[in-house]
């Protein structure tokens, strides 16, 4: 899949909860090859920010060429793209790294979806590709939400956790898991180290092939600088050690490939 370059036309932004926003991005040309589970690579307009800002793929409009994309606010350059207007145009690279394999699921196996914090966006796109076979279970800080009701309309269950029980479950999202009586033959996941490792650890026990997408910060994005490495269990024909280049081999990768920590 060819990574392509370009200026792309913002949309539309909001915000969607305090600190996340959504941000609609025109670029037909990244559209129409992207896929769930991928991600771009935003540059900032100031030059004192030289790197990139690598952002997940929440949705993905082939036809209508368009991407979008929800962040959290965490610094100079997520905070210069959230206030960016519709007409402003930005430099993007993308698509980027592995999505997730959806052949995993096909027939009629059952995807359980799990989701926390920044990385519940990317689940959406993989909700409705995968046909409503999904339960997404989903873990938040508290009743400040965001993209709740859109997951809702793309799958046939949702589940929430909430830390402070103030909706939904309270606790974690394998609380939930546990408390619902979630079931399915897939797992696919994304969020934060240590729900990857209850996921993974949740997955083992019950004999579930779960792939899971690692948050990790970023430079090149595309695996020549090495600097967003993660453990592998098998060595790595590229660097002959114990690694895994997230944003080139992954973000995406085979729980049992990779070691959490």
């Amino acid at each position: 899949m060819a990574k392509r370059q370009c200026m792309a036309r913002v949309t539309s932004v909001t915000e969607l909860a305090e600190g996340i926003y959504s941000m609609w991005l025109l670029a037909p040309e990244i559209a129409e090859e992207a896929v769930p589970g991928q991600f771009i690579s935003l540059y900032c307009k100031e030059t004192d920010h030289l790197l990139p800002r690598p952002i997940s793929l929440c949705e993905i409009d082939g036809e209508q060429g368009t991407l979008r994309l929800v962040f959290r606010v965490v610094g100079a350059g997520t905070e210069e793209f959230s206030k960016m207007n519709p007409g402003d145009e930005v430099r993007i690279l993308g698509p980027l790294g592995n999505g997730f394999p959806l052949a995993e699921c096909d027939g009629e196996k059952r995807a359980i979806l799990i989701g926390g914090g920044i990385g519940i966006p990317p689940l959406l796109e993989l909700a409705r590709q995968l046909d409503e076979k999904t339960t997404v279970v989903v873990g938040y800080r508290n009743a400040d939400t965001f993209l709740l009701e859109e997951l809702r309309e793309a799958a046939d269950r949702v589940v929430i956790a909430t830390e402070d029980g103030s909706l939904g479950v309270k606790g974690n999202v394998i609380d939930a898991i546990l408390a619902e009586g979630v079931q399915g033959d897939v797992v696919y996941s994304c969020g934060p180290l240590p729900m990857l490792r209850g996921v993974k650890e949740w997955s083992c026990k019950n004999g579930v092939p779960a792939w899971i997408s690692m948050e990790e910060r970023m430079a090149c994005g595309v695996g020549a600088c090495l600097a967003c490495v993660c453990k592998s269990t098998e060595v790595d024909s590229h660097s002959n050690v114990h690694n895994k280049r997230i944003c080139k081999d992954g973000p995406v990768f085979l729980a049992t490939e990779i070691e959490l920590g």
